[in-house]
């Protein structure tokens, strides 16, 4: 059995890209994403997932995201 979740939601800033001794890239983001219910005043919470990606998805990220888009992991 394996556990899976998706998570969706938009960057708090723009993704930080730099390269590790080995030569591979490495982007790390920060992902907002909203809860699916209120507190009892109404408002919405939100919990901040801290990403890190490899490689050419690391490549792909600095590229096409920026902060305020979203995205689901």
């Amino acid at each position: 059995m394996t556990n899976r979740s998706v998570l969706v939601g938009r960057l708090t800033k723009d993704p930080e890209l730099r390269v590790s001794q080995n030569d591979i890239a490495v982007a790390n983001f920060t992902l907002a994403v909203n809860r699916p219910f209120t507190k009892k005043e109404g408002e919405q919470t939100a919990d901040f997932i801290n990403i890190v990606c490899f490689r050419k998805q690391a490549e792909n990220v600095n590229q096409y995201l920026s902060k305020g888009s979203q995205c689901a992991v």
